[in-house]
């Protein structure tokens, strides 16, 4: 776990295959090793330790003063931005959270929910707003002054706005000054990806009732007969359910 509060950033020393190149005719390799700079204590972390990197968490395969490497996988290309790292790029970093540290974020596991496009960015003052785009899975999950990692970034939504049809939705955040210092989010120009984890407390409540609702009979009966398709949540549907009065 982790909290979103960024430790440090790292330099992309090297991204590549992580094992020398297969014989003619076997499949081609889908592993690609990470190795990261970085002033962070990171040697102290033991071997197979997690380590949070632009918000996505890897595992550790080798460190040393100064720099380790992690292994990125096929699901990790496919389904983040580290597979379009190079050399010389910056990331995030974060170590794990330990039991008994402050929770100065929000609780963040590292596993992403999408990479979304930066849609706008609007100077203001020493601060900077960004607009998100978001699909509408995310979308259910997002609320005014909840919470959301961006690129590992802890941050507070200030507004959403949703999209025609199923299309998603934009969302707002503020970078203060010391954000703008501490992570690589104000550089990030128009039409970037982003990683995007949803806050893992409001995922879960939203997968609970979505479930609810899309099963049919009443509260307190058997329920686990045929489904039905699911009924959008409205102060309505509360009501019909007994959860308002």
């Amino acid at each position: 776990m982790f909290t979103g509060i960024v430790e440090g950033k790292g330099t992309v020393e090297s991204i590549g295959r992580a094992e020398p190149a297969r014989p003619a005719g076997e499949p081609e390799e889908t592993v690609v090793r990470l190795v990261v700079r970085t002033a962070l204590d990171v040697a102290s972390l033991p071997v197979g330790a997690s380590i949070a990197v632009d918000g996505v968490c890897l595992t550790i395969v080798a460190r040393e003063v100064g720099q380790f490497a992690a292994d990125l996988g096929p699901e990790t290309l496919m389904l983040t931005t580290l597979g379009t790292l190079e050399p010389g790029r910056s990331v995030h970093l974060e170590r794990p959270l330990r039991l008994g540290d402050p929770l100065g974020g929000h609780l963040v596991a590292g596993h992403l929910d999408a990479i979304d496009t930066l849609a706008a960015h609007n100077k203001k003052g020493r601060a900077l707003d960004l607009q998100i785009s978001v699909p509408a899975q995310v979308a259910r999950t997002l609320a005014p002054k909840g919470s959301i990692a961006v690129d590992g970034v802890s941050l507070t939504i200030n507004a959403v706005a949703d999209l025609e049809g199923d299309a998603g939705a934009l969302f707002s955040v503020t970078l203060i000054p010391h954000t703008l210092g501490a992570t690589h989010l104000g550089q990030k120009e128009v039409g970037s990806l982003v990683n995007i984890e949803a806050d893992l407390i409001a995922k879960h409540i939203e997968r609970l009732v979505s479930s609810h609702f899309s099963l049919g009979g009443t509260p307190g009966t058997d329920r686990s007969s045929a489904m039905t398709p699911a009924r959008p949540l409205s102060i309505e549907t509360l009501r019909r359910y007994g959860f308002v009065r």
